[in-house]
């Protein structure tokens, strides 16, 4: 039975995801500039999830939150979310934060293209003006004549791994929700940490290198968080759709940017600002026009 829908709940959770979101982002750059090659990162980030939840849920009795019958699913969404996982830490290791935070906002832009091919529900004018909105901006901010395009700090590759990123969040958020209208948040976040372990062990091992107690302490310290983070970000898709509540993934840019000012010491190249805004306001664009169809769908009902 489909979850009853609590708007306000969903967008509260996903704010609060954006914190969370903000600081494993910062954590995993910060980690990787002190050594710690990104099989590993990624690894650790999945498998400190796995007694986190356990313990949580054997001390609340709630062990049965974890019974599934769709597996394979849950195994199908580990593969895109562990490749989506690459791309995204890929950008965050390569770009200034801030960058690839903007870059992620594409997200909306693809989540358009993707509804109108998996669901036959052709976009309306307004959407289509966003989309093209949105990738004007991108446009702006990685073309060889936006104030600098593929100079300076900017790299290709993490342009490219931060696009990916936004394409392949925009096909896992579908296939959480497919997955919440079944499973409890708990169970999609475990199963995917479960096969995410097992996925990347043999390409841990291979790049596993000796680390300090305190650099221990920092892996460990990113797999809460980032455990935290999906959580919030699971429970935000079950009581609200995907298109309603990634309106509050823009705030994971003020954050992002506080990050990149005070612990790297960096910030965006300035023609970054002049694309950011109209991403920002593509996604704002189709956000409300979801919100307006859910809301007449709901006053017709």
């Amino acid at each position: 039975m489909p979850q009853p829908q609590r708007p306000f709940l969903a967008l509260g959770l996903r704010l609060a995801a954006t914190v969370a979101l903000a600081t494993l982002y910062m954590m995993v750059k910060l980690l990787h500039q002190r050594g710690v090659a990104l099989p590993e990162i990624m690894f650790w980030r999945q498998a400190v999830t796995l007694p986190l939840l356990g313990v949580w849920l054997l001390a609340r009795g709630r062990l049965y939150s974890l019974y599934t019958k769709r597996l394979k699913t849950h195994a199908m969404r580990t593969i895109t979310g562990s490749i989506g996982m690459v791309c995204l830490f890929g950008a965050q290791v390569l770009l200034p934060l801030p960058v690839a935070t903007i870059l992620g906002f594409t997200t909306p832009l693809f989540a358009v293209l993707l509804t109108a091919i998996v669901y036959k529900s052709p976009p309306g004018k307004l959407r289509w003006m966003a989309v093209a909105l949105g990738f004007a901006g991108v446009l702006i901010i990685t073309g060889p004549g936006g104030g600098g395009g593929f100079t300076g700090a900017i790299s290709p590759l993490g342009l490219a791994a931060g696009l990916c990123s936004g394409f392949l969040v925009a096909i896992i958020s579908l296939q959480i929700r497919d997955l919440t209208s079944t499973e409890t948040p708990v169970a999609v976040v475990f199963y995917f940490a479960l096969f995410g372990t097992l996925l990347l062990l043999v390409p841990m091992l291979l790049y596993a290198t000796p680390h300090s107690l305190a650099l221990w302490g920092a892996i460990a310290a990113m797999g809460i968080v980032g455990t935290l983070a999906q959580v919030l970000m699971t429970a935000a898709l079950r009581f609200g759709s995907a298109a309603s509540v990634l309106v509050m993934d823009y705030a994971t840019l003020i954050w992002t940017t506080i990050y990149g000012w005070t612990i790297f010491d960096q910030l965006p190249p300035a023609h970054t600002w002049a694309g950011a805004p109209l991403i920002v306001a593509a996604g704002m664009m189709i956000a409300l026009r979801e919100h307006r169809r859910i809301k007449a769908a709901r006053e017709t009902t």
